[in-house]
């Protein structure tokens, strides 16, 4: 058996440390209360079918999230009609099969839970169609080597509007999203891109465009921000983001999530 120099058994020893996962033990905080109450109204649709989910925080290293059972949910609207959210028993998911979403109308989330009342007011936001030109590059992206696609819609130039854009791809675990503003674009032919060096022909994008509030553009924001999505410079630390949601019992028990009702564009696209 040869002997085998110490500097490479030293190397391959470095090597070996390098791959280990550690996992580093951290404090846990009491969960909190997390209400995921997004009302989705895509066109085409009556809107009629939605569903609130009601969960907790959990561990760092987890990767399932506690879900909430037992809460009273109503949605009302400016003329006083109310749309209540049954729990699909054990799921902590609350739906609503009556619902009726109008643009431009107010809204307001009644949450009671355990003896405490959240609440949070929002205003349901339309949005314009993707344009059906979608145009794809071979060539895209910041260096040139990506499939790249572009969609266009047209700004509304009598109003101040606020997007998300969500799109799902093959190449991707989780959706990618995207807020923009139509400051330097009113009343334009807007235009959003993607693109990854691992599309393929055959590969079906799923792209959705949302019209949201300037309050739920600015949550987004600080929301990509905290969850380390931001790719500028000059990210902000990690940390906690509260949205819209008050408790009016005991305000300092808030709750994470955010309330918001958007019209939504769907469109789909295949990789050629």
């Amino acid at each position: 058996m040869k002997n085998i120099p110490a500097y490479l058994l030293i190397s391959f020893c470095f090597l070996l440390s390098c791959t280990k996962v550690v996992k580093v033990d951290l404090e846990t905080a009491a969960p909190e209360l997390v209400i995921d109450a997004s009302i989705d109204w895509i066109k085409g649709t009556a809107g009629n079918e939605q569903k609130i989910k009601l969960s907790t925080t959990t561990g760092y290293y987890s990767t399932t999230f506690p879900t909430v059972s037992g809460a009273d949910i109503v949605i009302t609207n400016s003329a006083n009609t109310v749309f209540s959210f049954m729990e699909n028993p054990g799921t902590g998911e609350y739906t609503c099969s009556n619902f009726h979403p109008v643009i431009g109308q107010t809204y307001t989330l009644r949450v009671v839970l355990n003896g405490e009342t959240y609440t949070a007011t929002e205003t349901c936001t339309g949005v314009p169609d993707i344009e059906n030109n979608i145009a794809q590059n071979n060539t895209g992206g910041f260096g040139g080597d990506e499939v790249e696609i572009t969609y266009y819609y047209q700004d509304n130039g009598n109003a101040e509007n606020h997007y998300l854009h969500r799109i799902l791809s093959p190449v991707s675990i989780f959706p990618d999203y995207k807020v923009q503003d139509d400051g330097n674009s009113q009343g334009n032919l807007m235009q959003e891109y993607f693109s990854d060096k691992d599309l393929k022909a055959g590969d079906k994008i799923n792209i959705r465009l949302y019209g949201i509030t300037k309050r739920y553009y600015d949550y987004f924001r600080k929301l990509l921000a905290a969850s380390g999505a931001d790719t500028g410079p000059f990210q902000t630390t990690p940390g906690s983001v509260r949205g819209n949601i008050i408790n009016q019992t005991h305000p300092a028990n808030f709750a994470y999530g955010y309330f918001r009702l958007s019209e939504v564009d769907v469109r789909g696209y295949t990789i050629q």
